[in-house]
Order: structure tokens, then C-alpha cells, then sequence
């Protein structure tokens, strides 16, 4: 198992809660602190429930102490994506059109799962617009623009020094030709005429 309670699957969780290696207040306490140490940069999370949380990760705590634990993963960390009914939290869908003060109370079916099951909601995650954009780097009318990991890759190749095109073999008189360096040749002996 890893230091990094970040880190562990839903399943190390519970193993870890059901041998007393962990407590769901603490796993809550680390994914919180993760948020906070990187939300600001990444915009992930546009609603953060620390309070709601930590309350729902001490009834876990309790119900692991008694070994009676609600369901499957009682006390896992979890975010809602803010397409998804979820009771007592506004639901955008990233828009500036939904809104916010209204009555949410209802779940949608997986989130209402979960809920039976023990899941401990840290927040809702941000999405594009009504969800309908099949990319990562999200961009909400309601929250702004998330900033991942493909954006920081990004960043540090422009940082990066650049790669002379072509490489070095190319740029040699006595280069190879592309077929010759495949390790497919060029055409297939039974297509030769």
C-alpha cells in the first residue's frame, strides 16, 4: 500500500478501513488538503463541502468502529460531476442559465448509490457547458477553464528547448530512407508485380 493516501483505489480504502489502517476522517482530511493545495490551479472543483464532508467521514468512522460499515465504499472519497443531481447542492451543468437558487432535492440514480453505499462527497467538479464538450480541458460559463495535466505538459514542452527538424539521421547524406529504417517494408513481397 502507498504513503499516499491520494493515491489508494476505492477497494485499498476499504481493505485499509476494514483492518483499521485508516480511518475515512483521515482519507477525507488528505483529499481535502489535496484540493486546497491544488484547485486554485487547476480548477477542478467549483463547490467544495468540508464541512458536509468531514460529518459524513466521522458517521463512517463510527459505523467502521462498530464493523456494521453502510455499503460497498462507506467512508471513499468521491466528487459528483456538476451534470449530475445531487441533493442539497446545485446542479449548473456549467451554465450561467441554471439557477442556483432553487430546490435540489434530488439525486440522480448513480449518485443516490453511492449515497446508500456510504460514499463520502467531497464536492462537485466542474464541466462544460450542459457537459456536451468531449474534451479534457474544460472551459464552464459558470466556473472558467480547468487546467490539468495535459495543460502542464504543454506548458513545459513550450519551455522546453526545441528539437531540430528533421532529426540528426535525416539531415545525413547517407540517411536510410524511411522504408529502409521501418521495420515493415515499404510494400509487401505478394503486392510486388
Amino acid at each position: 500500500m502507498t504513503d499516499d493516501i491520494c493515491a489508494l483505489s476505492a477497494s485499498e480504502l476499504v481493505e485499509a478501513y476494514r483492518a483499521k489502517r485508516l480511518s475515512p476522517v483521515e482519507a477525507i482530511e488528505a483529499a481535502l488538503a489535496r484540493i486546497d493545495d491544488h484547485n486554485d490551479a487547476i480548477n477542478a472543483y467549483l463547490l467544495v463541502d468540508a464541512d458536509g464532508a468531514r460529518a459524513a467521514a466521522r458517521g463512517s468512522e463510527a459505523r467502521w468502529a462498530k464493523g456494521e460499515p453502510a455499503g460497498l465504499v462507506d467512508g471513499v472519497p468521491t466528487s459528483i460531476k456538476d451534470v449530475l443531481l445531487s441533493r442539497g447542492w446545485p446542479t449548473l451543468r456549467g451554465s450561467k442559465t441554471v439557477d442556483p437558487d432553487q430546490p435540489w432535492d434530488d439525486d440522480a440514480p448513480a449518485v443516490a448509490r453511492m449515497r446508500e453505499h456510504g460514499a463520502v462527497f467531497l464536492g462537485k467538479t466542474t464541466t462544460p457547458e450542459f457537459g456536451w464538450k468531449g474534451v479534457t480541458t474544460v472551459r464552464s460559463a459558470a466556473s472558467g477553464a480547468t487546467r490539468g495535466t495535459s495543460s502542464a505538459r504543454r506548458a513545459a514542452r513550450r519551455a522546453a528547448p526545441r528539437r531540430r527538424w528533421p532529426p540528426a539521421w535525416a539531415r545525413s547524406p547517407s540517411a536510410p530512407t524511411p522504408a529502409a529504417r521501418s521495420a515493415f517494408p515499404a510494400r509487401s513481397p505478394a503486392c510486388s508485380a
